[in-house]
């Protein structure tokens, strides 16, 4: 969720009332679609003045986005003992928030709309993609003091690996689940979570 603008003065911001805004933005999404959705619909819809979202968000692009980030940062990493483990539950619990409507149709229209508006695609960028990176490094992170993985001293070299898996893994699990429209169940997953693990070749043979 965005912080208010630096120099902003008035009273703080409501979390409640921020919640409800970014949930009546993703039902305003399901029933009414992209195009048709307003800032008076999701005024509304949340119980709110029209200025109140302004006062928050500049238009429709900055809202809707932080209204599908916010689902997004629900995602969670618990230690589950592997790093094959904590892949299989993370994308698992992605696939799962991807089957709600809000978040298919919130995301699905933030994308399509981001083809034509560079200042959206930059905002996905940093409100979604860049802040979920955080689970890549936690897992990584993890592995690496497990000993599944070898450290990397390059930071930018970490950075691109870190960019790498996180695109592999989420624009697999996208495809799949919004694209194909194919299930991405229990056994689909664990297949997935070998191939990410062990390349095309397949574990070492003794």
């Amino acid at each position: 969720m965005r912080n208010p603008s630096p120099g902003r003065t008035g009273r703080p911001r409501s979390a409640a009332a921020d919640a409800a805004i970014l949930a009546a933005t993703r039902d305003a999404l399901v029933d009414l679609g992209w195009s048709k959705l307003t800032m008076g619909d999701v005024s509304a819809r949340a119980g709110v003045a029209k200025t109140t979202l302004y006062r928050r968000w500049a238009g429709k692009n900055e809202l809707v986005v932080d209204a599908v980030a916010e689902l997004f940062d629900s995602l969670e990493l618990p230690d589950r003992g592997s790093l094959e483990a904590d892949v299989e539950h993370v994308v698992l619990q992605f696939a799962e928030l991807l089957r709600r409507p809000e978040a298919r149709t919130a995301l699905m229209a933030v994308v399509a709309e981001s083809t034509r508006d560079e200042a959206l695609r930059d905002r996905i960028r940093s409100a979604i993609v860049d802040r979920q990176k955080r689970l890549v490094v936690m897992g990584r992170e993890r592995a690496q003091a497990r000993g599944e993985l070898p450290y990397e001293e390059d930071e930018s070299v970490a950075g691109r690996t870190t960019d790498l898996i996180f695109d592999v893994i989420a624009g697999t699990v996208v495809h799949r689940a919004l694209v194909s429209s194919e299930p991405v169940d229990e056994l689909w997953v664990s297949t997935f979570t070998a191939l990410l693990m062990h390349g095309l070749q397949g574990p070492a043979q003794p």
